[in-house]
């Protein structure tokens, strides 16, 4: 069943669960997640991102992402990630997505508030919910003096002033793959989780151990961003299937059954099995 953010992260908020988006950008992929979610009986967040759509378009991904979460039997949101442009924004909610994110994080503390909040005015009016980001998750490498952390009592100041329904936080995550051991600052996770109401984000999941994922949604994340791993496990699927003479179809199957596997894998760790 097709549903916003605010209707999985509020009761995993309040459980201390998180619930894993898994980006996709094929139908394999797209297969892997919602198998695993109808296996484990777990919410899930499907979608993509701005950065994926050279890889699949919003419209491409709309004909068979909406079809299939309507047809679910467990909560699924489908989710614009890392919108950074209006009008791709826009284009996902005339589209049907459930949720999107609008990334001004490196915009200015002033200029961020203010864009997100029109959006979320916006959003509203499709039905939609908004994630925003305070902050900003750093790029295969987390940032080592506390610069670009998200302040506890400006997230404070943010949620009130945007009305946004998630809050991405950055505590030293990165995207993309590690390039050195993530360093995460728990303690300031927790202070803005006593701080603000709003269900937190956190961005650059792929790679952390499964006691990093524990200890996060202990103490307040309840929306987890996954892609490398599923990605990653989708190529070497590929990989390890090949022979010669093998065509697509060959390989569709296997395909769609190790991305199924690592977000089954993601979903236990996170809490979020049983809770569909």
């Amino acid at each position: 069943m097709l549903v916003t953010l605010r209707e999985v992260l509020k009761d995993a908020q309040k459980n201390h669960y998180g619930v894993g988006l898994f980006n996709t950008v094929n139908l394999e992929m797209a297969k892997g997640v919602l198998a695993a979610a109808e296996a484990l009986r777990s919410p899930v967040i499907i979608g993509t991102a701005e950065v994926l759509l050279p890889y699949a378009s919003l419209e491409e991904l709309a004909y068979f992402l909406l079809p299939m979460a309507k047809k679910a039997t467990v909560p699924v949101v489908l989710h614009f990630d890392h919108g950074l442009t209006e009008p791709k924004i826009l284009e996902a909610l005339r589209l049907g997505f459930s949720s999107i994110m609008y990334d001004c994080s490196t915009d200015s503390y002033e200029h961020n508030i203010g864009r997100v909040a029109q959006m979320v005015r916006i959003a509203r009016l499709f039905g939609a919910s908004v994630e925003g980001e305070l902050g900003h998750v750093g790029d295969n490498v987390a940032d080592d003096d506390g610069s670009i952390y998200t302040q506890p009592a400006q997230a404070l100041d943010f949620v009130n002033r945007t009305e946004v329904d998630a809050l991405a936080v950055a505590i030293g995550t990165a995207h993309g793959a590690y390039k050195s051991k993530p360093r995460l600052d728990i303690g300031r996770l927790a202070e803005i989780a006593h701080t603000v109401s709003t269900p937190l984000v956190l961005h650059g999941g792929s790679g952390l151990s499964d006691e990093n994922f524990r200890n996060c949604v202990a103490n307040g994340i309840a929306k987890i961003n996954i892609f490398t791993d599923i990605n990653c496990a989708a190529a070497r699927a590929a990989h390890d299937l090949y022979r010669e003479g093998c065509g697509l179809t060959d390989l569709q199957n296997g395909i769609a059954d190790a991305v199924q596997q690592e977000t089954m894998k993601k979903m236990r760790i996170f809490g979020s099995a049983g809770r569909g």
